[in-house]
């Protein structure tokens, strides 16, 4: 709007400073343009007709009048940030090997499903375990003293252990193909949908939870967007609560998932079952704030769905799983696998082409295996309350950490917990319409994986647990194994090398202590270990070929581009994570001697963007793996020439492992195989409606304008300078209370909070303002009554106008 001078009051660095200011002011609240000139002038008007003598009590008056105006025009923030608590208790399960409690029998549906899940156990360890044996002896065949040496027999033992731990998954693929190509498993116990139940009970009310901890609020805004969209489609959103449950810290992430909350909430038209709350008390991680959870509002829900920051479920998939669970009563968990979705670097599209193309085979494998016996994976999957109430509280563990105190990978332990209650736990490997996101870069996935690495070998304790089942002692062995099998490598060709150069500088022993008619011929093969790699190698690329013919088969290979591209797709990613696994081994095996050397881990909030990684960055990480690759082939070079180039595809690897995390980390090298038809996915080729929403939402709260010119991240001075946001924040804390700060503390304060501006602030003084109303009220009032000059320059300067 132009007036009659020929320049526009809003943006004129000419206009009246204290004018300027009410139009500052009036721009943080939803009112027209019209409007807002009308109460400036109003409140500029009223200020001069009073003769006010300092600046100071001119602008505060001024903007006293503004509040007063702008509440008669605005109505009433009536939302419900939370329901009314309803406390119920979460004892805490005895997890030691003596546990006296009384655990009941599973809950098995016929006998017939306890004969059928023993016989597929069975099954799957007579194929690992009796292979493995035979590779282990094979391999002592033919070792120079033919195990005799307590390095052989080390050498005999890991490779026996290896190749039984490959063989698991090869198995499971090889059962999970003929599963995915007959169309149905011959599974008992989980009951099939009745075609003819389509509506929820309306008893069975179900809490999605979206625990958070300084996560990007306006990826998570945009995904529960997606998800209430695609569930009021169905027509059946009132059986559904959304709670957003805050761990975070950080003031500044504090603030910002109040004002996204608020602001989702208004996107959606206020519905009032979406809720938030932040735990002043951050106990035990993620389980924590689930139980905190379930003690104050579980007794209100049957069922609860968990989610990730980043995960995204259709609304037909939530309902089929609220249906399934009413339809099997002795069921206490079902997971869906998660596809993997939504970035565009190398590392990223290279994993979400294989949760694609490999996943849905070792999904169907695991269900055929596990049937009744499956693992919680901690998101993406319905739990049924009452009994995760009662059996699944989890104690903290007695000593330090990291083998002591909080239970870090918890799901595991709670899916335990509920098969020791006597409930069952499936896996729904054939629900789609489950999607989460992956690490966009190798350093993301590597501190991932640290702190799952600590969460697993914790699970060392749980072994000899009284009542778990033998499924749930081999999920726990087997996720142990996870970390524990890159050592084993590691040693396996540690052991070799120094064989290799033992052999090179030492006379053989041809007469050896123990009594012998002929001497003993040591015939050292320095190659032997490469037979159980080669076994290895088709153990473990066998699978992706089954996984390929049954895409072929069933007619979706132009899901992923074509045959042809689904062949070159394999192809670059088998380089590609060939590449990568001996720089994942030596970091597992680093994470590994962290945990037993009790360095712990953290637990940092995961990196959801597609930053990739800088040079510097990727030098300061990965140096080591180039340091051990010319130190490790320098020696084998200089011994025997042969073996060094055996052991050169893990060696180069190595040497380039700071281009290699660079390179992958690029969103515009995934974008170029994604140009020329490589590691497509279903997903891109004919996207779901709920990951278009979440790409239009997420996209436009990235575009949308904030007033002051401020960041949406910067939580702590919204709060104080919006007045919106300082109202927002003050209700949803309480009503206005004594301040628990005495008063010349609290003006010291203030007084501080103004002179040295938002930066000269600590995070423990910008928390304390924030968790008193009165402190943060009086701060809101005084730095908007400072006229221009120096405070306001560092409160202002480079949010608002230049003049200010």
């Amino acid at each position: 709007m132009k007036t009659s001078r020929g320049y526009d009051p809003l943006t004129s660095v000419d206009c009246d400073p204290l004018l300027q200011r009410c139009l500052t002011y009036l721009r943080c609240w939803p009112i027209s343009e019209m409007q807002r000139l009308e109460l400036a002038l109003k409140a500029v008007r009223s200020v001069s007709l009073s003769g006010e003598g300092s600046a100071t009590s001119a602008y505060g008056k001024a903007l006293q009048q503004l509040r007063l105006e702008v509440g008669r025009c605005m109505p009433t923030d009536s939302v419900l940030a939370l329901p009314a608590v309803n406390r119920k208790s979460m004892p805490a399960a005895d997890l030691s090997p003596r546990a006296k409690k009384h655990i009941p029998k599973p809950k098995e549906s016929n006998r017939f499903a306890t004969i059928s899940l023993f016989n597929r156990k069975l099954i799957l360890a007579i194929l690992v375990f009796m292979p493995a044996f035979l590779a282990a002896w094979g391999i002592s065949t033919i070792l120079p003293y033919h195990g005799s040496t307590w390095a052989e027999q080390l050498l005999v033992v890991i490779s026996g252990l290896l190749f039984a731990w490959v063989s698991v998954g090869f198995w499971v693929a090889m059962i999970g193909s003929l599963v995915a190509l007959r169309g149905r498993s011959n599974s008992v116990g989980l009951n099939d949908l009745d075609a003819a139940q389509v509506t929820i009970p309306p008893t069975a009310k179900t809490a999605i939870l979206f625990p958070l901890c300084g996560e990007d609020m306006r990826r998570v805004s945009a995904g529960i967007f997606s998800v209430y969209q695609s569930l009021r489609k169905t027509g059946q959103i009132q059986y559904f609560d959304f709670y957003l449950l805050s761990d975070s810290r950080d003031s500044d992430a504090w603030i910002t998932e109040e004002v996204y909350w608020r602001q989702l909430c208004s996107d959606l038209g206020e519905p009032g079952n979406i809720f938030y709350r932040r735990r002043r008390l951050n106990l035990k991680r993620k389980s924590g704030n689930v139980a905190d959870f379930c003690r104050r509002y579980g007794a209100n829900y049957r069922y609860m769905v968990v989610f990730d920051a980043d995960s995204i479920m259709s609304g037909q998939t939530l309902i089929k799983l609220v249906l399934l669970m009413e339809q099997n009563p002795q069921v206490g968990i079902i997971q869906t696998p998660p596809t993997v979705v939504g970035k565009d670097t190398l590392l990223a599209r290279v994993q979400q082409f294989c949760s694609r193309a490999y996943g849905p085979i070792y999904a169907a494998g695991l269900h055929w295996f596990q049937q009744g016996d499956g693992s919680f994976w901690g998101h993406n999957a319905i739990l049924r309350v009452e009994p995760f109430m009662h059996y699944c509280g989890l104690p903290r563990l007695p000593g330090r950490a990291p083998w002591g105190g909080d239970i870090l990978s918890h799901d595991f332990v709670e899916s335990a917990l509920m098969k020791r209650g006597g409930y069952h736990i499936w896996l729904a490997y054939d629900l789609g319409g489950s999607y989460e996101e992956p690490p966009p870069t190798l350093s993301d996935e590597l501190k991932r994986d640290r702190r799952w690495c600590s969460g697993n070998l914790q699970h060392m304790r749980f072994v000899f647990t009284k009542g778990f089942s033998a499924a749930h002692r081999w999920l726990f062995i087997n996720g142990i194994m996870s970390y524990l099998s890159a050592a084993l490598w590691f040693l396996l060709l540690l052991l070799s090398s120094v064989s290799v150069v033992e052999n090179a500088f030492s006379s053989p022993d041809y007469f050896p202590s123990e009594p012998s008619l002929f001497p003993h011929w040591p015939v050292w093969d320095p190659y032997a270990p490469a037979l159980l790699l080669a076994i290895t190698a088709t153990l473990l690329f066998l699978p992706k070929l089954l996984a390929i013919v049954t895409i072929i088969i069933q007619g979706k290979a132009s899901f992923f581009g074509g045959v042809s591209s689904l062949f070159a797709s394999v192809i670059l990613e088998m380089i590609i994570s060939a590449s990568l696994a001996p720089i994942r081994m030596v970091f597992h095996v680093r994470f590994v001697l962290m945990m037993f050397f009790k360095r712990q881990s953290g637990w940092n909030p995961q990196n959801r963007g597609d930053m990739g990684t800088r040079w510097r960055e990727a030098v300061s990480t990965f140096y080591p793996c180039m340091l051990l690759a010319v130190f490790w082939g320098g020696v084998t070079l200089l011994v025997n020439q042969t073996f060094f180039w055996w052991l050169s595809p893990v060696l180069i690897p190595l040497l380039l492992a700071i281009p290699l995390a660079v390179f992958t980390s690029r969103s515009s090298v995934g974008m170029k195989a994604r140009k020329f038809g490589l590691l497509l996915t279903p997903e891109e080729i004919e996207p779901p409606a709920e990951l278009l929403t979440l790409a239009n939402k997420h996209r436009e709260l990235g575009n949308a304008e904030t007033p002051l010119r401020l960041q949406a991240t910067d939580g702590f001075i919204r709060a104080v300078l919006n007045p919106q946001i300082n109202m927002l924040h003050r209700r949803l804390r309480g009503r206005m209370t004594r301040s628990k700060i005495p008063a010349q503390k609290r003006f010291l304060l203030l007084r501080k909070a103004l002179n040295s501006g938002p930066e000269g602030l600590s995070e423990q003084e910008k928390k304390r303002f924030l968790q008193d109303n009165l402190l943060l009220w009086m701060l809101h009032k005084w730095v908007w009554a400072q006229p221009d000059g120096e405070v306001a320059r560092k409160w202002f300067g480079r949010y608002t106008h230049r003049s200010l």
